[in-house]
């Protein structure tokens, strides 16, 4: 065996434990939205992404069922070859329909989406600019891209501007990404500014709204139409089924020549197993509950009202979505933070980095449709006797 290989991984694993920054699975023994079993013992849950509680609505979970009698667990083949299913189009078709663009294609996961968007449309002669807090995924595609790659300070549109001149004065093609809501801050751009600031330099705006989706907007379209733009008049917008949709898988939607474009080339789409049917039966369903019950986003807007209010006093990252931060600091604070807060029965993960920068190791506290005033009043006390 390569054992100085094997000495070299152990140090690497050895060097994270001492800093605190080992990282476990955790295995459920049961899901059920705010509430979550493991290893026997129930917690409240505010560590998901299940905004609207779609994950174990019995519709949806009936039509997976039904996908599967009818369609088969899996796509068996790729899109191009025999993978694409009637189900697939009829979701893609309900995808443009329900967020008014010309065509989407769907992938096993924003990862991979957001790979193949940067990976396939930016080429040498361009520049992605990217803010500073963008998501790992997007930030992997740019560095393996041809096409140059720069940062810019979290949503601050004045350092873009600087960028955008700079490459306007190089004679270089820039692409600007953002996200819709920032997965760790919960905070987000101001898309139209930013929008009229790319028209202005002639760049192509991409934004990932991964956790905007089915939360923001009229009928759940999104960030983009919750600040009154049109998703069409964004270059590309991938967005994924696993959050507010409670399903699994993504896609990219955009215009036809865009997409087309993504199609043709666009090596995560070419060489992948298409989504598995009965999955795709799922996401219909939870996309029709996600449009036609806005109950689910009023609860959620209520509940996250309620949260800031009586959480004033704490240290909150400024944040109106369902994503809420509050900064510990040290790794070591914020994971025992999370261990007294297992101790109340309560599931809140510790965030370190390098998910997030050193010295911003937090709580990232999400909220759901499905929490109650009682559960959130809990969790604020908890939290209040941490700090």
């Amino acid at each position: 065996m390569a054992q100085a290989k094997l000495t070299q991984l152990q140090q690497a694993l050895n060097e994270r434990a001492t800093q605190q920054l080992l990282r476990h699975p955790v295995t459920l023994d049961s899901y059920n939205g705010r509430d979550i079993t493991v290893n026997g013992r129930h917690y409240l849950n505010f560590s998901g992404n299940d905004y609207l509680g779609l994950a174990t609505a019995p519709e949806v979970l009936q039509a997976f069922a039904d996908g599967a009698a009818k369609y088969g667990a899996g796509s068996s083949g790729s899109p191009l070859l025999t993978g694409q299913h009637k189900v697939h189009q009829q979701l893609s078709d309900t995808l443009c329909d329900w967020l008014e663009v010309e065509r989407t294609l769907l992938f096993s996961s924003g990862f991979a989406a957001n790979q193949a968007m940067l990976l396939t449309l930016a080429d040498q002669q361009d520049v992605l600019l990217l803010d500073k807090l963008s998501h790992a995924s997007l930030i992997d595609a740019a560095r393996h891209s041809n096409a140059h790659f720069k940062r810019f300070a979290h949503n601050d549109l004045s350092a873009l501007n600087s960028l955008l001149a700079q490459q306007r004065a190089l004679a270089q093609q820039p692409l600007v990404v953002t996200e819709g809501v920032f997965s760790m801050d919960g905070d987000s751009p101001d898309l139209p500014a930013m929008l009229a600031l790319c028209q202005q330099y002639d760049a192509p705006l991409l934004l990932d709204d991964a956790h905007g989706l089915g939360v923001s907007g009229p009928e759940g379209q999104g960030s983009a139409a919750a600040q009154g733009m049109a998703t069409s008049e964004l270059f590309c917008l991938m967005a994924n089924f696993g959050k507010a949709l409670g399903v699994g898988g993504a896609f990219i939607a955009g215009s036809k020549t865009v997409l087309d474009y993504l199609e043709q080339f666009g090596r995560h789409y070419i060489y992948s197993t298409a989504l598995s049917p009965a999955l795709c039966a799922a996401v219909l369903k939870s996309i029709e509950l996600c449009r036609s019950q806005n109950w689910r986003r009023e609860q959620l807007q209520q509940n996250i009202g309620l949260f800031r209010k009586l959480a004033a006093d704490l240290p909150l990252l400024s944040s109106h979505t369902a994503i809420q931060g509050m900064l510990l600091g040290s790794n070591e604070r914020a994971i025992a933070a999370s261990d007294q807060l297992k101790q109340a029965g309560i599931w809140l993960s510790a965030i370190r980095p390098p998910t997030v920068p050193a010295g911003s190791a937090r709580l990232r506290i999400t909220l759901s449709s499905q929490h109650t005033a009682h559960d959130i009043t809990l969790l604020v006390q908890q939290l209040r006797q941490l700090v």
